[in-house]
């Protein structure tokens, strides 16, 4: 999942570059990219902006369920919900997932009791199969004249399957005309351990390893008396694919295909840990954890067991994504400990590999926002998520409200140096009273680069703007490896093939469909095996490897695999027919 991506979250706020889950993905969290607006689109975007008002302003309170978790959210009673109710009328009762968010799913599929709003990620295909949410074409033609502006011809690619090319969800994990400038993920050291060994190239996990090692043998314990610990891996639940199987995709030069690696000639799936490539990063791992550079807690802990330790500044490396540690990190910066913050590196196997992060998908669709078939009021549901669409709303999620999180300067929107401030060194409180960022996947939305019709960027993540949350040691840092922003040190996207299909984690599979049952339980087995095998004795390594392939094949991996390939050829051929 890249899972979230954006992948499966997994939670981002657009002001600090956490999202909802991942894209996964982390997904992230979600990890979208697309060329530079072209002249249509620009054109689109600096046309008059429809009506985003509602007729009826009445309060309304309606129930919906994420599968995104936000620790962050109040009820709307921070400072952006407060304006988006005087503005619709629209009140959530909101639930977000905890723990296994498709099983949470699978049960109100089978209630047949329904939120009115669902976001429910690749587990849609549940809420299709029960007949629990509705076919939202009709609804967008006739009320949601923003949604149809934003998207454009990217609505084609919101239809379900060939067969059945209903909208059951408004796509709002994909941004249109997103140009990527945020390096999240890649493996990331904190600052003070590179400095110390003289800012050396970071390019292979030989590299990462020399550094960790290195600062360990002089620094065994923190100013306390406290181990250090040199890599962290967080496994609990979900998050395993985030910090320790998606790795093993990257750092052999895989797009974030999910669990799936896709030739991008044939457009043929396979389970990506029957990656001869893939068995020897794991082995890496079996290596780290053999001398010691691994934390031995990594398979047992919890989150919050894991942020709390990022927390006190004893980890050295993370393999994982920003929006997954980023309260830990927000933590080390209000605690002054800005050197055991971390920067990001794209490293891989060998030299000879591109770090893949920024390979472009296009407008990926699929994900987003759907209407329950029991709803008390979808126009009105869908009037709400046009005004969050419009460019009021964008902006509103994305920069506050005028005046109290941002001002206007010949013609720019600029963020007062106190409240910068807040959002660099306080930024979990700042988001719980602000709610900046919390509307990012339940509306549909421009990506970063693109700009609205008064010229400014619709985001805040834009190069110039970047640097000003960065902290003088995060500067430092950059500066040390000739880099302005930690996407600099990644390969480009022109350096890649843009993606026929967008992205295979973010295509829908059917509930009761073999291929998603069957995923269930290579799951199951990668989840036991992965890390008996990191954990293990060298030497037993690859018994146990040997092992964990004959079991996926005895569940019928190869099967799993030839009907994946065909959802894979299926959005290919959906999306090139438009």
């Amino acid at each position: 999942m890249s899972r979230l991506k954006s992948k499966a979250a997994i939670f981002l706020t657009l002001t600090l570059l956490t999202s909802l889950i991942a894209g996964c993905s982390g997904n992230n969290n979600a990890n979208t990219s697309s060329p530079e607006a072209s002249p249509k689109a620009e054109a689109s975007a600096s046309s008059p902006e429809a009506s985003a008002s509602p007729e009826d302003l009445t309060p309304i309170t309606f129930t919906m369920f994420a599968e995104d978790g936000n620790p962050n959210w109040s009820n709307m009673q921070d400072e952006v919900s407060k304006e988006i109710t005087r503005k619709t009328g629209v009140t959530l009762d909101a639930e977000f997932a905890v723990g296994d968010p498709a099983q949470k799913v699978a049960l109100i599929a089978a209630s047949g009791e329904y939120p009115d709003i669902l976001s429910a990620k690749g587990d849609i295909g549940k809420l299709v199969d029960a007949g629990a949410v509705i076919d939202l074409t009709d609804l967008i033609e006739q009320h949601a004249p923003n949604i149809k502006r934003v998207l454009g011809d990217n609505l084609a690619r919101a239809k379900y399957t060939n067969e059945d090319q209903s909208i059951y969800a408004i796509p709002t994990w994909a941004a249109v005309n997103e140009q990527r400038f945020v390096a999240g993920g890649g493996f990331e050291l904190q600052h003070r351990v590179v400095k110390e060994a003289g800012y050396p190239e970071i390019r292979t996990v030989q590299d990462y390893e020399n550094v960790i090692k290195a600062y360990l043998e002089k620094h065994p314990t923190d100013e306390n008396g406290n181990k250090n610990i040199g890599v962290s891996l967080n496994a609990d639940d979900w998050h395993m694919y985030i910090s320790v199987t998606n790795p093993a995709v990257a750092t052999t030069g895989g797009s974030d295909d999910g669990e799936y690696f896709v030739n991008q000639e044939t457009h043929e799936a396979i389970y990506h840990f029957r990656r001869p490539e893939e068995k020897e990063y794991f082995r890496w791992l079996n290596h780290m954890n053999d001398i010691g550079l691994l934390d031995k807690e990594s398979f047992v802990q919890k989150y919050d067991q894991y942020k709390a330790k990022v927390a006190t500044g004893r980890v050295l490396g993370l393999i994982d994504q920003d929006w997954d540690y980023n309260d830990s990190q927000q933590a080390l910066k209000t605690a002054g400990k800005f050197d055991q913050t971390y920067g990001h590196y794209p490293v891989t196997m060998s030299k000879d590999i591109k770090e893949p992060s920024f390979w472009p998908t296009g407008f990926m669709g699929g994900w987003g926002i759907a209407i329950s078939s029991t709803a008390k009021d979808p126009v009105r549901i869908i009037k709400f998520l046009d005004f969050l669409a419009s460019d009021e709303g964008q902006i509103l999620n994305n920069w506050g409200i005028e005046g109290k999180h941002y001002v206007m300067e010949n013609g720019k929107r600029v963020v007062p140096k106190e409240v910068q401030d807040r959002i660099n060194n306080d930024n979990t409180a700042f988001t719980k009273e602000t709610g900046i960022g919390f509307y990012w996947n339940m509306m549909v939305h421009y990506g970063d680069g693109a700009k609205d019709p008064t010229g400014n960027y619709y985001t805040k993540n834009f190069p110039e703007k970047l640097v000003d949350g960065y902290s003088d040691v995060e500067k430092e840092t950059l500066a040390a490896y000739k880099a302005t922003t930690w996407k600099d040190l990644f390969p480009k996207e022109d350096e890649f093939k843009e993606k026929a299909y967008g992205a295979a984690w973010n295509i829908s599979i059917p509930g009761e469909d073999e291929v998603s049952i069957l995923g269930t339980k290579m799951r199951d087995i990668t989840w036991k095996r992965i890390p008996e095998a990191i954990l293990a004795k060298p030497a037993d390594f690859d018994k146990i490897w040997d092992a964990y392939m004959q079991d996926l094949e005895k569940a019928g991996v190869e099967k799993m695999e030839k009907g994946y390939t065909k959802y894979v050829q299926d959005r290919v051929a959906l999306w090139s027919s438009k």
